[in-house]
């Protein structure tokens, strides 16, 4: 995971694709699809409108970057997006305003166009940078439809591809599917093949069904008295990284800064999930290592979090492009741990209790609580999130495809950070307020984690000081 500054773009020839006219024309006259959006759709472009209403613009798109080595044929290339376009029904759905309720119209597969443009050659990396980050904000706006793109930057030896969603269609684990999707395609496409696949299932399938099981719950169920308990103990909000980040609370929205570094290579990154198996792996370790590390920092007593989770429950949705994540909250009292075990005792203890919550939108939640709060930021709360990258397919290949995912990094007061367990070791990724305070402790906290990382996987000391009577084994 990294920003569109740090994925290698190289100066060439630039094309786009976008949705072509004559299908977006179509979409203006489709009848409503009765299949509501996701709460969690709904949430995020609600928040959108409402941020921009207060006189600012923030980009919240998502995408991937990655290489298509040797001559390119851009026909075929279009091709391959097409059908992958076509595999995602999420990509032509979208949604319109009536008064002030979301409706979704769902374009025909048939309907499909993609229009390429020639945009020129950029021979300056920077710059073509500037262009396509700029570009994408444009096109892949959550209040705006169609809200993705595709692009290549030609050379003679080969293509980087370049691809931006609104977040309302993908999530991380989309997007790290794409760069071997496409490649297939491609070469289905050049040698004149069909893909032998199964279709995928449909996202807007599964928002329906989402929508209509989270429907069922009202303000009596225990999934709404557990948040409603975290969220008066968070002082009747949801939690923000518990370190000083230097923000100004009568301030406007500041701007964020990207940090983005290798952690561990894979030998410490093994020896350390070996260590935390016991506990429930790497997750844990992870968690267990940050609430300590906030302890040390902000003498925080008990760390409160909303940990992200797929909600791709069923093996249907395994291929499925789409927003398939929920928080469940969790408290540590990091406070009672003696130790790094005894901090990974206590977080595994608390995501046994809490991790079934993250099947239920949190959005539904907050709507039975009536908080009725109006967001002022693209983030609801700080994440800290781990992914293990090196099941999906073609993971392997990355590194030299030069296969990223895309973070949108513009405005926003929470921290969120992305552990990423890679072939090559750990990956640390996080966007943050910009201020002097947030970057010192940001580094102080990324440097703390590679030493538990380290130390932990070398068996070494682990200290978890200055909490008196901390032992270290």
């Amino acid at each position: 995971m990294t920003d569109i500054q740090r994925c290698e773009i190289r100066p060439g020839r630039l094309v786009e694709w976008t949705l072509h006219r004559t299908a977006v024309e179509a979409a203006l006259e489709l009848p409503d699809d009765a299949r509501p959006p996701a709460y969690v759709q709904e949430s995020h472009v609600r928040t959108a409108r409402s941020v921009r209403e207060g006189g600012l613009f923030v980009p919240t798109w998502l995408g991937t970057a990655f290489d298509i080595p040797g001559e390119v044929d851009l026909g075929v290339l279009q091709v391959a997006l097409r059908a992958w376009t076509l595999r995602h029904e999420t990509l032509r759905s979208g949604f319109r305003w009536v008064g002030d309720e979301m409706r979704r119209f769902t374009l025909d597969a048939d309907a499909v166009v993609l229009h390429r443009e020639d945009v020129g050659h950029f021979s300056d990396a920077e710059t073509l940078t500037r262009y396509l980050q700029d570009r994408f904000d444009t096109a892949a706006d959550a209040l705006s439809w169609p809200n993705f793109i595709f692009a290549a930057v030609v050379r003679d030896d080969g293509a980087g591809v370049y691809m931006a969603f609104d977040h309302s269609n993908v999530d991380s684990y989309s997007i790290q599917r794409i760069t071997a999707e496409i490649h297939e395609l491609y070469a289905a496409a050049l040698a004149g093949r069909a893909v032998v696949a199964a279709p995928a299932a449909s996202y807007v399938d599964f928002c329906a069904t989402e929508r209509t099981d989270a429907d069922r719950i009202d303000d009596t169920h225990a999934i709404v008295d557990r948040w409603r308990g975290f969220i008066a103990r968070c002082d009747g909000k949801l939690p923000n990284f518990p370190v000083d980040l230097g923000l100004d609370p009568e301030g406007p929205l500041p701007t964020q800064k990207f940090l983005h570094e290798m952690l561990v290579d894979d030998a410490d990154a093994a020896a350390f999930e070996a260590y935390c198996r016991p506990y429930g792996g790497s997750l844990v370790g992870v968690l267990a290592a940050v609430g300590l590390i906030v302890r040390e920092i902000g003498g925080v007593q008990v760390y409160r979090t909303v940990v992200p989770f797929h909600t791709r429950v069923k093996s249907r949705w395994s291929d499925s492009v789409g927003w398939y994540v929920g928080g469940a909250p969790i408290e540590v009292p990091v406070a009672r741990a003696a130790d790094f075990d005894g901090a990974l005792e206590l977080v595994r203890a608390a995501l046994r209790e809490n991790r079934q919550l993250a099947r239920m939108p949190l959005a539904r939640v907050l709507r039975l609580l009536g908080s009725g709060f109006r967001p002022t930021s693209p983030d609801l709360y700080s994440i800290v999130s781990f992914v293990d990258a090196r099941g999906i397919p073609g993971s392997e290949r990355w590194q030299d495809l030069r296969a990223y995912g895309l973070i949108r990094v513009s405005y926003g007061d929470q921290v969120c950070a992305w552990v990423t367990r890679l072939h090559e070791g750990l990956q640390f990724a996080a966007r943050y307020p910009d201020t002097d305070v947030a970057y010192k402790n940001m580094r102080l906290c990324v440097e703390r984690l590679r030493e538990f990382v380290v130390g932990v996987a070398r068996q070494e000391l682990v200290s978890s000081a200055p909490a008196a009577g901390a032992r270290t084994r």
